[in-house]
């Protein structure tokens, strides 16, 4: 495979061999099939038409791309964070394929210098780079498989998102998460909710206590009940991935 893939370099010529250097650059590993990829990056206003008159662009790839995007990042989430709820997850998910983040990264790789287009188009401000770097995605599914596609999302485009995604609990309903838990898990959840004296000078401080099976699993203080219960639930929850991860190894 690496002697056909030298052979194939050779025959390229000195623009597509600049221009093959520079995607493995960016996808990180060695393309099969030049074409593909410089079809990701041809925008639809150039008009491009085939011998037939049919006119080529990046759009069916972009398609693929998308669906292959939302389908990695929600696999990866899935599984990062095993008991958050749907509003949650999607809410995540949200952050990372949302199309301002997707310019964002297209322009940090290097690859709107590469997208072909109209030359009185201005880019900024347009969904084109987005468009692009999904349609890269789909490029490399077709050329090299999906754990490939898969390996450039990750590190790429979740690796490189503004939000720090193993600890993203906003919006995050902890107490329904610990008691949906429970109740899949045959086991017993309890909240013990009382005002804290200590704090009662600063306030109306509530703590709560969470019970697994009547074992203390974890507290949380709040300036109101619902606070506190969801804090402690958020350390009861965090407190069972540990067990959880200390058992599978």
């Amino acid at each position: 495979m690496i002697k056909k893939i030298l052979s194939y370099i050779k025959l390229l010529s000195r623009d597509r061999k600049k221009f093959y250097y520079l995607i493995k650059s960016i996808i990180g590993f060695k393309p099969r099939n030049i074409e593909l990829y410089e079809l990701a990056l041809i925008h639809k206003s150039l008009l491009n038409k085939f011998h037939n008159g049919k006119v080529y662009n990046n759009e069916r790839l972009e398609y693929l791309g998308d669906a292959l995007l939302g389908a990695v990042v929600a696999d990866y989430l899935y599984k990062k964070h095993p008991y958050a709820d749907e509003g949650a997850l999607t809410k995540l998910r949200s952050i990372i394929v949302n199309r301002n983040n997707m310019n964002r990264i297209a322009v940090e790789i290097g690859l709107v210098e590469l997208i072909k287009a109209q030359p009185a188009m201005e880019m900024e401000n347009t969904h084109v780079p987005g468009d692009a770097l999904e349609a890269v995605i789909g490029a490399i599914f077709i050329d090299r498989g999906y754990d490939k596609a898969h390996k450039f999302v990750v590190e790429n485009i979740i690796n490189n998102t503004d939000v720090d995604i193993d600890n993203f609990s906003d919006q995050t309903n902890f107490k329904s998460m610990l008691i949906e838990w429970g109740q899949k898990n045959r086991c017993e959840v309890k909240f013990v909710t009382e005002e804290d004296d200590v704090e009662m000078r600063n306030g109306e401080v509530f703590l709560s206590f969470v019970y697994v099976n009547q074992i203390l699993t974890g507290t949380g203080k709040g300036g109101n009940k619902k606070e506190s219960q969801q804090n402690a639930a958020e350390v009861a929850i965090k407190y069972i991935d540990r067990i959880r991860y200390i058992s599978y190894n």
